[in-house]
């Protein structure tokens, strides 16, 4: 793709701290999740991390930073959280706390501030890719930015894909 990537709200936040980062267009294809864009980008999926809006049972939201090739436990990390539930935001929902359209989710320059909960393995990867702000734009960076820039706390809440909860 010839296209120049998009300046959004999260490529701000990452030019305002100073990070090196890649950018990486690839074809959106709706539903086509982590496992099309590590197959556009030629990398492994468990590199490519998903941003999910998530919400408590008061439905106060959450964002989880997790392997493309993982399923969040929401029952462990309610659990973890003591909370009684946590769930995924329907996508309305999702689009109205971070600002972007899900599909585009970037944990960077979300509208509202929420906390952010990265799987721990996470951060042992040598490059991550994110989502950028918008469909079909990812960024590559080193896990320590967005250590250093989210803070997020670190949990292990991953369930491989197939394994069921």
């Amino acid at each position: 793709m010839s296209e120049k990537a998009p300046v959004t709200a999260a490529v701000r936040v990452l030019r305002q701290h100073k990070v090196a980062y890649t950018e990486h267009l690839y074809e959106y294809e709706e539903k086509g999740g982590t496992t099309v864009s590590a197959r556009e980008l030629g990398v492994d999926e468990h590199a490519v991390i998903k941003t999910l809006v998530m919400e408590d049972e008061n439905r106060q939201p959450l964002v989880v930073l997790m392997h493309g090739d993982c399923e969040v436990s929401t029952k462990n990390l309610a659990r973890l959280l003591r909370k009684k539930a946590i769930h995924p935001c329907a996508p309305d929902i999702a689009n109205k706390h971070s600002g972007y359209m899900v599909g585009g989710t970037s944990p960077f320059g979300t509208r509202k501030a929420m906390p952010v909960y990265m799987e721990r393995s996470i951060a042992a990867l040598e490059r991550i890719y994110l989502n950028g702000g918008k469909r079909g734009f990812l960024v590559g960076l080193p896990p320590a930015d967005v250590l250093a820039i989210l803070k997020p706390t670190l949990v292990d809440v991953a369930n491989a894909h197939d394994e069921q909860e």
